[in-house]
């Protein structure tokens, strides 16, 4: 079992940034991919980053330019710097740790960030 707390989330002007963490701690596989993904209300689930155990980063469009997300050295947390926040970044956003294989997906209990204009 692996458990995920995250952390950083808050209120915001546009332009402004913020920084979340997440800690992982139990069973977390060593081949995995961590991740971070939001979801605003009334909306699906979305990709926002994730991160390969290698280190390979894949962003969703609509934040490229504007996040950076990194992992930490120990396997045990992953980071999503947020720069130049706008409105429609306003969402609870849910670190992910997926292990590949079989394919099996651990989720925070999200954190709210919310960006006024």
């Amino acid at each position: 079992q692996v458990q995920l707390v995250e952390s950083g989330g808050g209120l915001v002007q546009a332009g402004g940034s913020l920084r979340l963490s997440c800690a992982a701690s139990g069973s977390i596989p060593s081949l995995n991919v961590m991740g971070w993904y939001r979801q605003a209300p009334g909306k699906e689930r979305e990709l926002v980053a994730t991160i390969s155990s290698r280190g390979t980063t894949v962003y969703a469009d609509y934040v490229k330019g504007r996040f950076t997300i990194s992992r930490g050295n120990a396997n045990n947390a992953v980071y999503l710097q947020m720069n130049n926040l706008k409105p429609e970044d306003t969402a609870v956003y849910y670190c992910n740790v997926r292990r590949v294989l079989p394919v099996y997906d651990y989720w925070g209990q999200g954190t709210q960030v919310t960006v006024s204009s």
